[in-house]
């Protein structure tokens, strides 16, 4: 799985690498070493925005609250227990086969962490070492992911305060260096693939699981580091040093 990642690029980088043409400065979200589930995220997404009469698709970078909120569920706090979707079963799972068709997006991440368990201590109690894993050439990860809206049944439709809209990572088989850590990994798409993920008028299910068949090429390298990522409250780049593991 993925449960913590780190997200440190500006808006600026975001969307020049991804070819952003609408984005809102007042949506600005602070670069974050220890992303968490229930945080707001950068997520990058085409759609055709409520209040465009034209219905013209652009193509947005929008902060979204990762954990993703199925429009049926009754309380939001699912979210926190769907941050992640596996490839093998996202395009038939209830809560995701809708936003797999029409709301799919991209993560952009600098790398993330998994915890590996180590063998027990001369006192028999065991530890899990944390590793940061990212690409070996420092470039962003753009992860495949999913985007979902939920209506706040106590607020009228019309308020824009009345709509959540929250996000999972897909996740896959892991391979290199986090193939040694984890057996799960998020899946990361190539460049050439970001069109085709995005459109949301493409809607065939076994033209869209392609594009997921395997991770984008890059080697990734992985570093021990400091259990202080451990707690939630803890942020900053000194969460990347590496330390003895």
């Amino acid at each position: 799985m993925c449960g913590r990642y780190v997200s440190t690029r500006s808006p600026k980088d975001l969307t020049r690498l991804f070819g952003v043409k609408d984005w809102r400065s007042e949506e600005a979200l602070d670069p974050n070493y220890n992303v968490a589930p229930t945080d707001d995220v950068y997520a990058v997404l085409e759609r055709t925005p409520r209040h465009d009469d034209e219905g013209a698709v652009r193509r947005e970078l929008l902060p979204l609250r990762w954990g993703l909120v199925p429009s049926w569920a009754k309380d939001p706090k699912i979210g926190s227990r769907m941050i992640n979707a596996r490839v093998e079963t996202v395009h038939e799972k209830p809560a995701y086969r809708r936003a797999f068709a029409r709301r799919r997006c991209l993560l952009p991440a600098d790398g993330f962490y998994e915890w590996q368990q180590l063998k027990s201590d001369q006192r028999g109690k065991a530890r899990k070492q944390p590793y940061f894993i990212h690409p070996a050439d420092g470039q962003v990860m753009a992860l495949a992911g999913l985007y979902e809206y939920w209506l706040n049944p106590d607020m009228a439709k019309d308020d824009p305060a009345a709509w959540l809209m929250t996000c999972t990572i897909i996740t896959t088989e892991a391979t290199d260096a986090a193939g040694r850590i984890h057996p799960r990994m998020p899946l990361a798409l190539a460049p050439d693939h970001y069109d085709a993920w995005l459109d949301p008028h493409r809607d065939n299910a076994d033209e869209l699981r392609g594009l997921l068949i395997q991770p984008a090429e890059g080697r990734l390298d992985a570093r021990p580091v400091s259990t202080a990522v451990n707690n939630t409250g803890n942020n900053g780049p000194q969460l990347l040093d590496e330390v003895a593991s």
